[in-house]
């Protein structure tokens, strides 16, 4: 198998041995290497035999001495080294059958691939793989993956993924956990379905394979309008939401007790539609989870009070930040609080009504450029409109792409040629809020 070099790193092993952008690598220490998993794991030695193609057809084995841990200092053409492996269930809440028509391609790709797991922190149903898979995982310590749980009960797993073969779950969780593979966890929560109970039996279950399984993260089910002959599915409203969270709650404080950690958290979702309080910032023991949407806005709050300091305070400058509904009330918080340190700053906060995928849809990261251009072309919308990273996806394309798009196809450059305002794009977590504030306002 030939696999194309895209980039060599600068001082790396590879540039001092003369691999250059186009050659391709075909073998370490004689084995094939098939995918991104064996190149890293051959990798490891700390003396390697590396054949490569020169781009003439030349053929060069190389000898190379480095450290352990080092690797050639390489990028792939096809960052995996080979297809990404599809998925073949058919979820009940899977976001992917709730998209419109006409959408780019690689968004309706469902991957469910363990090198993905590892690689970008994609999560994995395990019902795709092969015994063998889970095999190389074991050989390879392939650590931490990724797991899409939903529930360890059997049936009710094989019902809610719509594949005969989901069932074995616990077991292979079991095995992988006995073979020392650190495990991350998540449930898709849906109300009547795997939450109450059936939640409970799951969350005690994933327990007694700590510390192996890390922590387990729990996210409600999301609906779009284009939900035409798919399963009908309940969402969660305050009442669920606090009865989630009670129920829950009983469990970390047992864990706590137990471990120190509370070992299952729910997302912010579940907070906001109960209208309750986040957890203080030791709950979330190092904000691993944040992806899932755990922790993000203690992390948001403690980001205002951490940088505050550091505004300047002899500027001055009129800011409009975009963001979905769920977030809306503590973004205005954070902003205050800038505004207040400096009265000579104006931030007001939009929110956009998620017109596009259904009103359902209230989270940040679904929100479209067409939806903002449309909510926000006849606002007065101060010097500069600021948006958060989240916002921007580039659907299932593993090769590096700098294009900034929304989930529409959108560009952040048509977003700002539609609204007539320079766009910034923040970091979700607002770490640079503060400074992009600094940079952006005059001084007096």
């Amino acid at each position: 198998m030939k696999n194309q070099i895209a980039v060599v790193d600068s001082e790396s092993i590879a540039e001092e041995m003369g691999i250059e952008v186009g050659d391709y690598l075909l073998s370490i220490n004689g084995k094939i290497v098939n995918d991104i998993i064996d190149y890293k794991f051959l990798m490891c030695d700390e003396y390697v035999n590396v054949e490569i193609e020169k781009k003439s057809g030349e053929i060069w084995e190389l000898e190379i001495e480095k450290e352990y841990d080092e690797n050639l200092g390489i990028e792939f053409k096809n960052a995996i080294l080979d297809k990404p492996k599809s998925c073949h269930n058919n979820c009940i809440f899977c976001f992917i059958d709730q998209l419109p028509k006409g959408m780019r391609e690689t968004l309706y790709f469902k991957d469910d691939d363990s090198r993905l797991a590892f690689l970008q922190g994609n999560f994995v149903t395990l019902t795709n793989m092969k015994e063998e898979d889970i095999d190389r995982i074991i050989e390879y310590k392939i650590s931490p993956i990724n797991i899409s749980v939903h529930t360890t009960n059997p049936e009710l797993r094989m019902k809610m993924i719509n594949n005969r073969f989901a069932g074995n779950i616990y077991d292979r969780l079991k095995r992988l956990a006995g073979a020392g593979i650190s495990l991350n966890c998540q449930v898709v929560s849906c109300p009547g379905i795997n939450d109450g109970e059936e939640l409970e039996k799951t969350i005690e279950d994933l327990y007694k394979l700590y510390p192996q399984i890390q922590n387990l993260a729990v996210v409600p089910v999301g609906t779009t309008k284009y939900r035409e002959g798919l399963y009908n599915l309940k969402l969660y409203d305050k009442k669920t939401a606090e009865q989630q969270l009670d129920k829950v709650f009983k469990l970390q404080q047992k864990y706590l007790k137990e471990i120190g950690s509370p070992f299952v958290r729910l997302s912010d979702e579940f907070y906001v539609l109960a209208e309750r309080d986040v957890p203080l910032s030791d709950f979330y023991d190092g904000f691993e989870q944040l992806e899932d949407g755990i922790g993000t806005i203690r992390v948001f709050r403690n980001a205002i009070e951490n940088s505050l300091e550091n505004l300047k305070r002899n500027i001055k400058g009129s800011f409009t930040i975009v963001t979905g509904v769920s977030a809306y009330e503590e973004i205005v918080k954070g902003t205050k609080r800038i505004c207040s340190a400096n009265n000579k700053i104006n931030i007001q906060v939009k929110k956009i009504i998620n017109n596009f995928f259904g009103h359902t849809i209230t989270v940040a990261g679904l929100v479209t450029g067409g939806d903002i251009i449309q909510q926000l072309k006849d606002v007065e919308l101060g010097d500069y409109v600021i948006i958060p990273n989240v916002m921007l996806r580039k659907g299932y394309e593993l090769a590096p792409n700098d294009e900034k798009v929304f989930l529409d196809d959108i560009t952040v450059e048509e977003l700002s040629k539609g609204l007539n305002r320079k766009v910034i794009v923040c970091d979700f977590t607002g770490e640079d809020l503060v400074q992009i504030i600094n940079d952006h306002c005059e001084e007096e």
